[in-house]
């Protein structure tokens, strides 16, 4: 079977799939150009990340495309209803980068608890000229332990993200339309440990929490899940965290709570208008950003690679298993 990975693969998962007689190509190929270049190679299955949009048009330039497989969480960048209607088989990989945008969360944590993205940016021009000033600045940073962290949203990243925060000292509460969990397990030191883990209604969490993460699956027609009326809730001078979907948070209303105060600062990995965000909120002083690298460490990589590997691995043997 032919498989082409637009976006690229770790290295182990392409000779996993060599060695189960797969053909691989993983080329980037110009958006406009993909169709095309899946009829002429007679691609079976098309492998992507979140920059190649798998959208309608696509889909139907390419009657014998046989699978869609997403390496990450969301499918956003894929209609994947229509593919399914088409008879097209599509996978993801929800569980594969849950550690790494985790481990993210808290890396813009740290950094706006102690103003480092602020100070990282002034060292380099200023660290001689204005050393002491910047140093009487930025020290009123505040520490993590003890303070209330809210996760709106608590699938397997949000559970990664307590686990964490509760190493660091943190109370952790949370809200979800479909958890129910009154726990979560810790390992420490090759032990395993369950925590008692609060559940609360929304308005609870905004008014409660110091720091807030967002970690829900908003398709692109849902409303947001934190706009206005969420914002006018929130506890003054809280900290807001958005490494899930930039379509989580009405952007206009962040802007106005940011430079009001309501919100003390925010911890941005994800955009609406990838890849090109908003000017001006890129420009704010209480701002942590990252260019939506949440699931991009060498270990989510190889994880993703091995996951989609095996869903296609699976998936040949169930097409070999109906031909009779």
């Amino acid at each position: 079977m032919r498989v082409h990975a637009n976006d690229g693969i770790s290295a182990d998962a392409l000779e996993q799939l060599k060695e189960e007689g797969f053909v691989v190509t993983t080329e980037k190929v110009p958006q406009d150009k993909l169709a095309e270049y899946i009829n002429k190679e007679k691609v079976d299955a098309l492998l992507v990340r979140s920059a190649t949009k798998v959208r309608k048009d696509l889909i139907d330039a390419c009657p014998e495309l046989k699978l869609i497989g997403r390496g990450g969480v969301g499918m956003d960048n894929i209609d994947v209803e229509h593919a399914r209607k088409k008879g097209l088989r599509v996978v993801n990989t929800p569980g594969s980068s849950s550690i790494s945008v985790a481990e993210l969360v808290m890396a813009h944590l740290f950094s706006l608890s102690r103003d480092l993205y602020k100070s990282n940016r002034r060292m380099p021009t200023e660290g001689r000229t204005a050393f002491n000033e910047m140093k009487k600045e930025y020290g009123k940073g505040t520490e993590l332990r003890g303070k209330t962290l809210g996760i709106l949203g608590y699938g397997r990243i949000g559970r990664w993200v307590a686990r964490y925060a509760l190493g660091a000292g943190m109370k952790v509460i949370y809200t979800d339309n479909t958890a129910t969990v009154d726990y979560i397990e810790l390992e420490l030191n090759g032990e395993t440990h369950r925590v008692g883990i609060k559940q609360v209604p929304i308005e609870e969490l905004l008014a409660k929490s110091d720091f807030v993460t967002i970690h829900v699956s908003v398709r692109p027609n849902d409303p947001v899940a934190l706009g206005p009326k969420e914002f006018a809730m929130m506890r003054p001078g809280m900290v807001l965290i958005n490494a899930a979907r930039g379509n989580s948070i009405d952007e206009h209303a962040l802007v106005q709570a940011l430079k009001s105060g309501r919100i003390k600062a925010a911890g941005l990995d994800v955009f609406m208008d990838e890849p090109t965000p908003d000017a001006e909120l890129l420009g704010l002083p209480n701002v942590s950003l990252s260019p939506h690298v949440g699931a991009a460490t060498a270990e989510a990589q190889a994880r993703v690679g091995r996951e989609l590997a095996e869903q296609l691995v699976a998936w040949r043997d169930e097409v070999a298993v109906n031909r009779g």
